[in-house]
């Protein structure tokens, strides 16, 4: 069984029991996940596909925060030739991992 969810403005592919990284979201580590922030668009229960207009009534997802995060350093280098113009800079995207607990049709 696996469904597509928009958490925090991004769309994923969940499974029970896997984990996902998102944008940082409000809440202590070990806290649930409050239904109202996931928005369950599809589900798959073994063939049976379920779509949303615009999400699927009944069908809740229970998630729990593991951890606050940053990710990795992606580093900004602009450059104009002959110009002696550089500028290096760096960026760390603030995230959390949710583990997905259950889905429920």
């Amino acid at each position: 069984m696996y469904a597509i969810v928009e958490i925090a403005g991004q769309q994923f592919k969940i499974q029970k029991g896997r984990s996902i990284y998102t944008h940082r979201l409000e809440g202590d580590v070990d806290a649930a996940l409050a239904s109202d922030k996931v928005k369950i668009l599809l589900v798959d229960n073994e063939g049976s596909i379920s779509i949303g207009a615009p999400t699927v009534a009944g069908a809740t997802v229970t998630a729990k925060i593991i951890e606050h995060l940053k990710g990795e350093k992606v580093i900004i280098f602009k450059k104009k030739r002959r110009k002696g113009y550089k500028k290096k800079n760096g960026h760390r995207q603030y995230l959390t991992k949710v583990m997905i607990e259950d889905i429920t049709l």
